[in-house]
């Protein structure tokens, strides 16, 4: 069977309060795509942090010293910067422009996930957007919402556009999935001429939302989702959290 994704049209604006699941659901309907098993819903964090509301007006943060001093450092607004470290653990590196920190979730990335495009004009260096509360919670709950009105078993990931180090530009990322095997070991298995492998560990989820980003866009294309469609595994359900690397494995930092 062929893959294809299929990029889900006409999702409104979402506001504070939307229903994520209700506005899919609509949306495959309307496109005539009633998910089935090993089918995977790839949705952009940005359209669940709207929803849930995790707008921050800069102008009610009041920037730490420690903001000040990575704002003379990077030359961003210090408000934004103490955005970006009320999210973190840690920060891994910064310079001009830049600032990389570890997430409360594990994740690695620039400016904690914090967003400020494809808000509305109003917004623009007035508010910015954090990434989901608990992404792995939304994507479970938008599996059960999908799973319970398609009457099927299928994946769902909730995807974020990233850099990556040694790589330049943005690629697709898993930040939760449910009903995927987002880490699918295949160690044990037999390649081509039949030698065991012995280190190969597929970064499953990771590779779909990749592929998935680059139909849904990531400027003003107005496409948060997409259907994934002829996907096979033979591979337990993980976590997105089962991608993040051990800080004791990180041989970089």
């Amino acid at each position: 069977m062929p893959v294809t994704i299929t990029a889900l049209e006409d999702i409104p604006f979402v506001k504070p309060g939307d229903d994520v699941a209700a506005l899919l659901i609509a949306a495959l309907e309307r496109a005539e795509l009633a998910p089935r098993p090993f089918d995977v819903v790839v949705v952009a964090q940005k359209i669940v942090s709207k929803s849930q509301g995790r707008f921050v007006d800069l102008a009610s943060l009041t920037p730490s010293e420690e903001a000040i001093e990575l704002a003379e450092v990077t030359g961003k607004d210090p408000r934004l910067v103490e955005a970006i470290l009320r999210e973190a653990t840690e920060v891994v590196r910064a310079k001009r422009g830049l600032i990389i920190v570890e997430t409360r979730d594990g994740l690695v990335m620039a400016n904690a996930g914090i967003d400020q495009s494809n808000l509305s004009a109003a917004d623009h260096g007035r508010r910015v957007l954090l990434l989901p509360e608990d992404a792995q919670a939304s994507a479970d709950e938008l599996k059960a919402r999908l799973d319970a009105h398609f009457d099927g078993a299928i994946g769902v990931i909730v995807s974020d556009s990233v850099g990556r180090a040694f790589r330049l530009g943005t690629v697709g990322l898993a930040i939760g999935a449910a009903g995927v095997p987002s880490l699918w070991d295949r160690r044990g298995e037999a390649d081509l001429s039949g030698r065991r492998l012995e280190a190969t560990d597929v970064g499953f989820a990771d590779a779909v939302a990749a592929a998935a980003v680059l139909v849904m866009g990531e400027a003003a294309e107005g496409r948060p989702a997409a259907l994934v469609r002829g996907l096979d595994w033979k591979a337990p359900p993980r976590p997105a959290s089962a991608l993040v690397r051990p800080k004791s494995e990180d041989m970089f930092r």
